[in-house]
């Protein structure tokens, strides 16, 4: 099954690292986030990507060009330019890169890659999330249900702690920093149909995939939401690239599986 990464926004809230790399070039413990997303994947067994280029987009082909080159010993031969690569530490992934347009939304993205997946399902993320989504139980609940798409639902941590009061001020409960029970957010890791394309039809170029496309699918009663209670973080700003950072370099990054 092939997974499709949306790799083209322009990052403009964690612009102190996208001046000259695009958002999932960002890198989390010396590697890009998009590898970190790429690895969750294939250790459920998912090793066919294609990924919707925009901004700056030339960095990830050069990243995913050289990539054998900086994951293998060398022995270059300066008489001839001869080389010979030893021990390749390169992963087993098939990758493919689509330029979809430096302004084009995400539905346009996702309707100029159908070309590209054949008449299966595929799986859908964006660029710049990770979590300990379980795939192939996520695979296996959006077979369970025959709908067209499946979205992963999960739950934000509060940023703030939460207190019950008295009308005269008395603290009756005080929580902190707990889950938002009461709402769930759109998490990424999408399993969809081939159908899906039915819903971006004509120019979609300026039309995001959250809108149009999500709510005619939820209007069609052809959406189910996959509940996600573990792990999730987007690096939407600095201070969440930091705490990635943290939890990699302390030994808690939950989505490593690998």
């Amino acid at each position: 099954m092939k997974v499709v990464i949306f790799a083209g926004g322009l990052g403009t809230r964690i612009s102190e690292e996208t001046d000259v790399r695009p958002k999932p070039m960002v890198e989390i413990g010396g590697k890009p986030i998009i590898w970190h997303i790429m690895k969750h994947y294939e250790y459920y067994g998912f090793n066919e990507f294609i990924i919707c280029l925009g901004y700056k987009g030339y960095v990830i082909k050069e990243y995913f060009m050289n990539y054998f080159l900086h994951n293998s010993n060398l022995t270059i031969n300066l008489a001839d330019n001869n080389v010979e690569f030893h021990n390749s530490n390169s992963e087993k992934l098939k990758v493919t890169l689509v330029e979809t347009g430096i302004n084009t939304k995400t539905a346009g993205r996702l309707k100029q890659v159908q070309s590209y997946l054949g008449n299966e399902d595929f799986m859908l993320t964006y660029g710049d999330g990770v979590c300990d989504v379980d795939l192939k139980k996520l695979y296996e609940f959006h077979k369970s249900h025959n709908k067209i798409a499946t979205v992963t639902a999960i739950q934000l941590d509060a940023r703030f702690g939460g207190m019950d009061l008295s009308e005269k001020g008395d603290v009756l409960s005080f929580k902190e920093k707990a889950k938002d029970d009461g709402k769930w957010i759109n998490g990424g890791f999408f399993v969809l149909k081939p159908e899906v394309f039915n819903y971006l039809e004509d120019d979609m170029s300026e039309m995001m995939w959250e809108d149009k496309p999500l709510e005619k699918l939820t209007a069609d009663n052809q959406l189910r939401a996959y509940k996600h209670q573990g792990f999730w973080k987007c690096m939407d700003a600095l201070r969440d690239k930091l705490d990635l950072e943290n939890l990699w370099q302390t030994g808690r990054a939950k989505w490593k599986k690998w």
